[in-house]
């Protein structure tokens, strides 16, 4: 997938899949946070929501797509830029709610999950907005499950959080932020999506289990849609542990700049930093800089 803009934030994808955008008012914020419809034979699922600050570009889109009911809402993890606004999608289009275990008392309860938001992202946890709560009976978990003739299957996948899900839709792959984050630009970029706190041998694992899932395209949550999902999960996962062993050597004591300095060489999928776009570069530094902070913890 390249570099692509839409008048009104909608990507048809082919085949009842939809990329829905919903960038934030925040320099570097596009291209970025998304959420993905799929419709087949009248049954529509949501994966993914967004935060609540993007809540109303989500509701219009789906207004625009004609879309009033969701049958249901797919989340591959609770972090406030993939399920904040949660609530507000169940009182607007009362779809069940699947979510990882750990993850439904946070939704049902939210306090927990903003406190922690705020300690890890700062000032950017309270752009996304608040959490509205999600009523408890609209929760649900199931490892496989047949909604309307759609067949998924999900996939417990920690490492990037503790109550992470990859989605296997018929053969599409919802894979959330299991591959880090990419931007759609030519050549391609990839980076990892390691926050503290990491938990390494958990993501590897991780990745190896869902590389070897079957699926015709792999959708990310940031950002896009790409063929060959396996060959994407590999990469991903020798991405992380170059950046592991890079940031290994000196015990993770050096400082995030050195380390940076160091993967824009080792990394080919790093490598074309210098190409995206400048507010996207500035974005990608806040990132990385945590990514680097949660390998060096585990150091």
């Amino acid at each position: 997938m390249t570099a692509v803009s839409s008048p009104n934030g909608i990507h048809d994808c082919g085949d009842g899949l939809f990329l829905i955008d919903l960038d934030l008012p925040r320099e570097g914020f596009r291209n970025f946070i998304s959420a993905w419809l799929y419709i087949e034979e009248g049954t529509v699922l949501l994966v993914d929501c967004g935060p609540s600050a993007t809540y109303e570009k989500l509701r219009a889109s789906l207004r625009k797509l004609s879309i009033e009911k969701l049958d249901a809402l797919l989340l591959t993890h609770i972090h406030l830029d993939h399920a904040g606004a949660a609530g507000l999608v169940v009182k607007d289009f009362s779809p069940c709610v699947i979510c990882h275990p750990k993850g439904i008392p946070h939704l049902v309860a939210p306090k927990k999950l903003e406190q922690a938001a705020q300690k890890v992202l700062g000032d950017l946890a309270c752009a996304y907005g608040p959490v509205s709560p999600v009523f408890p009976h609209m929760l649900t978990f199931q490892a496989e499950m047949n909604i309307g003739g759609i067949y998924i299957r999900a996939l417990d996948t920690p490492g990037h959080a503790p109550h992470h899900l990859c989605f296997l839709v018929n053969d599409l792959l919802f894979a959330g932020e299991m591959c880090g984050v990419s931007y759609p630009i030519e050549g391609g970029y990839l980076r990892p999506a390691t926050p503290p706190p990491f938990r390494y041998e958990e993501y590897r694992s991780s990745l190896s289990r869902v590389s070897d899932t079957p699926a015709r395209l792999i959708c990310l949550g940031h950002y896009g849609c790409y063929p060959e999902p396996k060959a994407m999960l590999k990469a991903a996962l020798r991405q992380l542990d170059l950046w592991v062993e890079t940031i290994r050597k000196d015990g993770g004591k050096g400082d995030w700049q050195s380390y940076f300095d160091a993967l824009i060489i080792r990394d080919p999928l790093l490598s074309r930093f210098s190409a995206l776009p400048p507010d996207i570069q500035k974005r990608e530094l806040f990132f990385i800089a945590n990514s680097i902070k949660g390998i060096s913890a585990l150091a």
